[in-house]
């Protein structure tokens, strides 16, 4: 299994120095891939209507993560860079394919891209993307499908519901079609995923249920007759379980075929980048032994 870090941008109050710092010791260390999660505008969450459901609000941090990853690329030397999950369709797409092109180059192909359609009706609103948040789904589809023509097509002539792009096209392009992995919660995001996705990121899931929705995924794969074994699967582990399930954790997703394997070592109560640092490396000792 390859195994990742998340980083911990909510704990960290945005300092800016924690980035380099995590990200350097992760590579160190051996990671194989670092996952930023994604928001760009947090809401207060009190008197909505519909309300809002997910963990964040305005007074949680988060860095873009392509333009954080833009500015990684320069630091780290070959930690894979992947986004868990960026919320796709309140992005403008021609626009998201140039700069994920851009960040692939610089970093030399080391951008994954985890997608999600996301929970936060208030950010589309902000991102002046209102009607296509109850559309999201659909809309993320015709995404990937654009982005897919625009990083290996030299001349793009493409139209759909949300797009138009008349004989145009971006330059440079990467030097690969960067892979596009899901996230999600929901039967529509796991059948997206085995259609048009390379792989399937399960955060915010147990061990026991991001197993059971594995197998429903490959199974779906193999109807859809297409190579499961090029498929990956990655669990989110959460460091605050203690050492004394860590084993048990790693040696169970390898067990059920998972590719890759995340630590996430927020809600363990540290402090600083340098408990955040020793958390990883920990983690990482423990897996050594196991996986």
């Amino acid at each position: 299994m390859r195994t990742g870090v998340i980083y911990p941008q909510i704990e960290l109050g945005g300092d800016v120095g924690a980035v380099k710092a995590f990200a350097q010791a992760a590579e160190d260390l051996g990671y194989d891939h670092i996952v930023i999660y994604d928001h760009v505008i947090g809401a207060d969450h009190a008197n909505r209507e519909p309300k809002l459901t997910g963990p964040y609000t305005d007074k949680n941090p988060f860095h873009e993560p392509l333009v954080t990853y833009a500015y990684l690329a320069g630091v780290t030397k070959t930690i894979e860079l992947a986004t868990g999950v960026i919320i796709l369709p309140q992005r403008q797409t021609a626009l998201f394919a140039k700069q994920a092109a851009d960040v692939d180059l610089f970093s030399d192909g080391r951008l994954r891209l985890g997608v999600g359609v996301g929970w936060n009706w208030v950010e589309y609103d902000a991102l002046e993307m209102p009607n296509h948040f109850r559309r999201r789904g659909k809309r993320q589809e015709l995404q990937i499908e654009l982005l897919r023509k625009l990083w290996t097509q030299p001349l793009v002539d493409h139209t759909d519901a949300d797009h138009r792009i008349d004989r145009a096209a971006i330059l440079p392009r990467p030097k690969r079609s960067i892979p596009i992995w899901f996230g999600g919660f929901s039967d529509a995001a796991y059948e997206r995923a085995a259609k048009i996705g390379d792989g399937f990121m399960f955060a915010g899931r147990t061990q026991t249920e991001a197993v059971r929705i594995k197998a429903k995924i490959t199974a779906r794969l193999h109807e859809l007759g297409r190579d499961a074994g090029a498929f990956g699967f990655e669990a989110i582990q959460q460091y605050n379980r203690g050492d004394n399930q860590w084993p048990g954790d790693i040696a169970g997703w390898k067990e059920a075929g998972g590719s890759h394997i995340s630590v996430v070592t927020m809600n363990a109560n540290l402090t600083t980048v340098d408990a955040h640092i020793d958390a990883i490396r920990r983690w990482r000792d423990v897996y050594k032994t196991v996986g």
